[in-house]
């Protein structure tokens, strides 16, 4: 039942611009399942689900393209959060200062988030220029770099 539920979220993710646990649940409700949130957040979190922004500005569920990336998630996300010493941006710019020999790893994290806004990342030994579409939204990608290191 799990993996069958598995593939009906990966379809209903695939179709629809899902954005909250509670809006897939309730997809889930009309698919015929009887989940609950608690069931929904431990699927999300074992499908490895990232939530990408949307050309309408919002953000929706989605799943990894690699699954290299995705097996490696975690550790990614670590390594990234665990060397990051400063950030700051200019304009479409933003440069990550990292613990000397990490910035490629942390750019690797960067890259397997896979987020439609960040064109691309060069990495150093311990900085990452990351190319944004556009100003306004470096300072967005900032904030949501935090939200990974918290």
């Amino acid at each position: 039942m799990k993996m069958y539920r598995h593939s009906q979220i990966l379809k209903i993710i695939e179709e629809k611009d899902i954005e909250t646990q509670e809006e897939l649940a309730q997809e889930l409700r009309n698919h015929g399942f009887d989940v609950t949130q608690a069931t929904v957040s431990r699927d999300i979190k074992e499908l490895r689900l990232i939530k990408v922004l949307t050309p309408s500005g919002t953000y929706k569920y989605a799943a990894m393209d690699n699954k290299a990336d995705a097996k490696n998630w975690d550790k990614l996300i670590r390594v990234f959060a665990e060397s990051v010493t400063s950030m700051d941006y200019a304009n479409n710019l933003i440069v990550v200062k990292t613990l000397s020999g990490n910035a490629q790893a942390a750019a690797a994290a960067i890259d397997a988030l896979n987020w439609p806004e960040i064109l691309g990342c060069v990495a150093g030994d311990d900085t990452i220029l990351v190319v944004v579409r556009d100003s306004s939204t470096a300072l967005n990608i900032i904030e949501r770099f935090n939200k990974l290191i918290k």
